[in-house]
């Protein structure tokens, strides 16, 4: 026997929407008032403990109205709060965030390729995806890469070129959605 519950959630999974948490409670003040690092960089803190328990629309909005009221529009701000509208499900919104968090002419990471794949995945266009793939793949390594550091100051880890496991997982998880592409595991033979 269905209940109204089934039904709803299975309304919610239908439409890709997922149920608000029921703990996205914060202290909106205290968070406001955090300098960018202890804001944007903590892994512990700032927007992403909010998004950590999968309030994504909550933590969207914190960030817009953090550099709303710092007057900071950092690309990476850009692209938190588009990556938290994305993983909510609002793609216009997250495709339109991430188009303003492109690089200028000097881009030596490829970002703006991984841009360019990002927003093809929102868009659900697999060639676009695939062409920003094969571009971004192209990126020579920079010189000093393996002694390059990140905001915390510690050497970065990542693989080269970064973002490129990402764009692989949305190619290999072509109709899922965001939240289940971005983390998309490798196929194993």
């Amino acid at each position: 026997m269905f209940t109204l519950s089934h039904v709803v959630a299975f309304a919610l999974s239908a439409t890709g929407a997922s149920a608000v948490p029921a703990d996205c409670a914060f202290d909106r003040e205290a968070l406001l008032k955090l300098d960018y690092r202890s804001f944007d960089q903590d892994t512990q803190g700032g927007w992403r403990a909010l998004a950590g328990k999968g309030c994504d629309r909550e933590a969207a909005d914190l960030i817009r109205d953090w550099r709303l009221q710092h007057n900071d529009n950092r690309d990476i701000l850009l692209w938190h709060e588009g990556q938290s509208r994305a993983f909510d499900g609002d793609y216009e919104a997250a495709a339109s965030l991430f188009e303003q968090s492109r690089k200028p002419a000097e881009d030596r990471i490829g970002w703006n390729f991984y841009v360019d794949g990002s927003v093809a995945f929102l868009r659900g266009d697999m060639a676009k995806l695939q062409a920003a793939r094969a571009s971004l793949a192209q990126i020579p390594k920079p010189l000093d890469w393996d002694v390059m550091k990140g905001v915390d100051g510690k050497l970065l880890k990542a693989k080269w070129p970064v973002n490129l496991n990402v764009l692989d997982g949305f190619i290999r998880c072509w109709g899922q959605r965001y939240r289940d592409a971005y983390g998309c595991p490798h196929q194993t033979p």
